[in-house]
């Protein structure tokens, strides 16, 4: 286990363009029995409803949709550069079909019953507070519909409150 350090959340220094759009996180859902993770890099950070939030995109698809639908909690991830082999595996292989953390070369890990990876630089542990889905008829600008959704897989997106931020 790595020794991690609350960071209040009003220190927090960080690039949300670089962090997620470029570094990307992965995302984890589940409990102690079951969980998965998954590869993000769509979203952001801000304060909504006077709380202190991220909002992810997480596709109809994948199989870490159905552990965020299924509990009230999740983690967000960010590893250093040396772990991009295991962060571009996260994002290109199912956990239906395997043990992402164990073939990522991750270590789960549990804070307060959220899983994360242990190997994180920074987590923010998250309460679900919305699931909104993505429709196809709420685009204004025309070019996104056939570009990012030609195949129909649509995105939910969740709101999360941040609960805790845990650095390095």
């Amino acid at each position: 286990m790595h020794t991690f350090q609350t960071v209040p959340i009003e220190k927090l220094d960080m690039n949300p363009f670089e962090k997620i759009g470029k570094q990307w996180a992965l995302v984890t859902a589940g409990d102690e029995k079951q969980c998965n993770t998954m590869t993000v890099s769509w979203g952001g950070v801000g304060v909504l409803w006077g709380k202190n939030v991220v909002y992810i995109f997480i596709r109809d698809s994948r199989y870490t949709k159905e552990f965020i639908d299924q509990g009230d909690t999740f983690s967000m991830a960010f590893l250093g550069e040396e772990y991009r082999q295991a962060l571009s595996f996260c994002g290109a292989h199912s956990g239906r079909d395997t043990d992402k953390f164990a073939q990522a070369g991750l270590t789960l890990a549990f804070q307060n019953g959220i899983p994360y990876p242990d190997e994180a630089e920074m987590v923010f542990f998250c309460r679900k507070l919305a699931a909104v889905p993505v429709d196809k008829d709420t685009f204004t600008d025309p070019e996104i519909l056939p570009k990012w959704y030609g195949d129909g897989d649509m995105h939910t997106m969740y709101v999360g409150e941040i609960l805790q931020v845990f650095g390095r």
